[in-house]
């Protein structure tokens, strides 16, 4: 799987959960993560998207910023499976809207 096509399926299941993803660039700090995933109720999840198959894959700089939003209550993941996704959201109370 590509991390484009990880991208893609997030960004599905974020909208299934009643969510907004939205593209994070930061001009002038590299490192940021690659998406804001925001859900009801005012939870934000930093995501930074990784192909499978690579060890971490985190620049110096990524890993910086993870710890430092983590350091300021934010939460961080650095995902390379959509099911562990799912999962990592539905540990947190985030689950499928049912229509």
């Amino acid at each position: 799987m590509q991390e484009s096509s990880l991208e893609q399926g997030l960004r599905r299941w974020v909208r299934k959960c009643g969510g907004r993803v939205y593209k994070f660039v930061c001009p002038g700090y590299s490192g940021v993560a690659d998406r804001i995933c925001v859900f009801p109720g005012g939870r934000i999840i930093f995501v930074e998207a990784k192909r499978p198959g690579l060890k971490d894959g985190r620049s110096i700089r990524q890993k910086k910023f993870a710890k430092d939003m983590t350091e300021l209550g934010c939460i961080v993941w650095r995902i390379n499976d959509l099911q562990d996704f799912k999962e990592r959201l539905a540990r947190e109370g985030v689950k499928p809207i049912e229509v």
